[in-house]
């Protein structure tokens, strides 16, 4: 097995290394510290196609693997994982299930202004009673003549502010659990749909993470994707890609961890000499350095297993649960290693300690990964 990536792979990391230093890297700070990424740059990671990638060409996608869009993820989450945010939810959940799931109509339709960052998308699932629980959502969409109406409450939406479009789940009819749940494609300028951006958090600051209320949103039957009842399987398969993502952006932030520790160490005297020559500081940084050579593996086998058109949903959580707890103590350590210094966010550590602990909360959190995995080992479901 080769490990290393080819050059077009290699090429495009680079592509993403460099787009970092010069559109992100200077501005993380600032937009911490103000809770708003400057949108502009929704148009830069289109014009160089990160916001394409593995979307076939004929609907606007520059292709690629899903090695190169996992290298991309990586370097914009080592940058500035609001940024990461962006790609992984309106190309990772949203443009990759319409060419998944939609039809030809809302392929055309919505695929070349999302790849272009002409328009961006969100993931309407989690409610404010049902996270974990995604399949006894309480949104409602009801049939009338050729039109559904839709009503409730979505929470926690990343892009939701920003998006033009929300892949949003509603539950068709009364039966029980995930199966009356469908999925709809609608714009976020229809009439009914208010958005408020939720501010305050922990970290991620600069994402745009909104409360989406629906109160008689019409969307016209074409608005449907994939069949009536199907929902949760769409939004199930998407969450399994989505994983991937969110496992990459994580070696991001322990690759920056891991960085920011080795530097600071080399730099850092005390006692006469720098701490780096210190066995403990030496621990702490070698542990950073496990976890991100393990995480990242078990990323590129998800990967690797997407573009063979294998069984990939058990790799990605497995590969989710690591990353993202390792992405937690990588930074944690870190933080350690800068001591005092690490808790001013003029350094690094401190924000991608506060990024890096939502990663094990979104998108399935560890416990849910866990009860997957065990579920997939033993054919018993732990539910």
């Amino acid at each position: 097995m080769n490990l290393e990536p080819s050059e077009e792979q290699a090429a495009v990391r680079q592509l993403a290394e460099d787009f970092v230093q010069r559109e992100i890297a200077p501005h993380v700070v600032e937009w911490d510290r103000a809770e708003n990424v400057d949108k502009s740059i929704v148009k830069k990671l289109g014009a160089l196609g990160f916001l394409g990638l593995t979307i076939p060409e004929e609907y606007g996608g520059s292709g690629g693997d899903h090695l190169a869009y996992c290298l991309v993820t990586e370097e914009l989450g080592r940058g500035d994982s609001s940024v990461r945010g962006i790609v992984s939810v309106s190309l990772g959940l949203v443009a990759k299930t319409i060419a998944a799931w939609g039809d030809e109509e809302q392929k055309h339709h919505w695929l070349p202004r999302l790849t272009a960052g002409d328009a961006i998308g969100c993931f309407g699932l989690t409610e404010p009673g049902t996270g974990s629980d995604a399949g006894n959502l309480t949104t409602r969409a009801v049939r009338d003549g050729g039109d559904y109406v839709i009503n409730g409450t979505k929470m926690f939406i990343t892009n939701g502010t920003w998006a033009d479009v929300v892949l949003l789940f509603a539950r068709t009819n009364e039966t029980p659990g995930h199966r009356g749940v469908s999925a709809f494609l609608v714009p976020t300028d229809t009439p009914g749909l208010t958005r408020r951006t939720i501010h305050g958090k922990l970290g991620l600051r600069g994402q745009a993470t909104a409360e989406l209320v629906l109160q008689d949103v019409r969307v016209p039957a074409s608005a449907l994707m994939g069949p009536e009842g199907k929902g949760f399987s769409i939004a199930m398969s998407a969450l399994a890609k989505g994983r991937m993502s969110v496992a990459a952006g994580c070696v991001g932030i322990a690759q920056a961890a891991l960085d920011a520790a080795v530097r600071y160490a080399g730099e850092r005297e005390q006692f006469g000499k720098p701490i780096a020559s210190y066995q403990l500081v030496q621990e702490l940084i070698s542990d950073i350095s496990v976890d991100v050579d393990a995480a990242r593996l078990l990323t590129w086998r998800v990967a690797d297993l997407v573009d063979r058109g294998r069984e990939f949903a058990t790799a990605a959580s497995k590969a989710k649960l690591f990353a993202s707890e390792a992405a937690v103590r990588s930074a944690n350590n870190a933080l350690q290693v800068f001591g005092g210094y690490g808790y001013i966010d003029e350094y690094p550590v401190g924000k991608l300690l506060r990024d890096a602990r939502v990663m094990t909360l979104y998108e399935g959190t560890s416990q849910i990964q866990k009860l997957i995995i065990g579920r997939a080992l033993t054919g018993v479901s732990a539910f």
